[in-house]
């Protein structure tokens, strides 16, 4: 079963995902919270698997507890996780797309990617699904549109690209070639075909630019790759 905290100041939101999300065989609603600051004591009583969040609420809004929640330590991480404490949750952020900013600044923050609150049920579903495994429901492509749409209002460009260019400086050469490949919003699959390497290789590269490089998911390494200009 894959474990859901709804997290939204609207009781009827929450009860229509509630409802919604309760048709799924695979899926349980686990908690529900009316306000970011709550998000810490319910992921630590009942150890969601998925955290459906809004990004506006009155308290402690969604950008900021998916902030404090992805800042968590992390398997492989630098300060790491103890042994048998559980992963954090993944963030799929909630949204009427009508704040682009805030949407960037979600997945900065380690969100694995957003719905708008009016996609159908059955697609909701399965994103919470695929967040679940792994898989992030924005696209690096994707990503790489929203951050040109908002790049010049975001401001601070120059002191990212420097860390960027300095986080890439990290990788092997051939991490390096693959982190490109994901910001350029290729496929496992693609990067294996362009790269002349195995799907299951390509993926051992993800796994270690993720853990070197301390990020979430593949949305943050095109963010990087984008940040550094080194996908153009």
């Amino acid at each position: 079963m894959i474990r859901v905290l709804l997290v939204d100041d609207d009781p009827l939101v929450r009860s229509g995902l509630r409802l919604m999300l309760g048709g799924a065989p695979d899926v349980e609603v686990v908690a529900e919270a009316a306000d970011g600051s709550e998000v810490a004591a319910l992921v630590a009583e009942h150890s969601p698997d998925v955290v459906l969040m809004d990004i506006r609420m009155p308290g402690m809004d969604g950008l900021a507890a998916t902030e404090a929640l992805r800042a968590r330590p992390r398997p492989g991480s630098p300060g790491g996780l103890a042994q048998g404490t559980p992963r954090p949750p993944e963030v799929l952020v909630l949204t009427t797309f009508n704040t682009d900013e805030h949407v960037l600044r979600a997945l900065r923050a380690g969100a694995a990617g957003f719905v708008l609150k009016d996609t159908p049920p059955q697609e909701i579903v399965a994103a919470v699904r695929k967040v679940a495994a792994g898989e992030p429901v924005l696209s690096p492509a994707v990503t790489q549109q929203l951050i040109a749409q908002v790049a010049e209002r975001t401001g601070g460009r120059e002191a990212r690209a420097e860390r960027a260019r300095a986080q890439l400086a990290l990788l092997g050469d051939r991490e390096r070639e693959v982190a490109v490949a994901v910001g350029r919003g290729m496929t496992n699959a693609e990067i294996a075909a362009e790269l002349y390497m195995s799907v299951p290789t390509v993926k051992t590269h993800v796994s270690r630019i993720l853990a070197k490089l301390d990020l979430n998911n593949r949305v943050q390494i095109a963010l990087v790759v984008y940040d550094a200009g080194a996908a153009r």
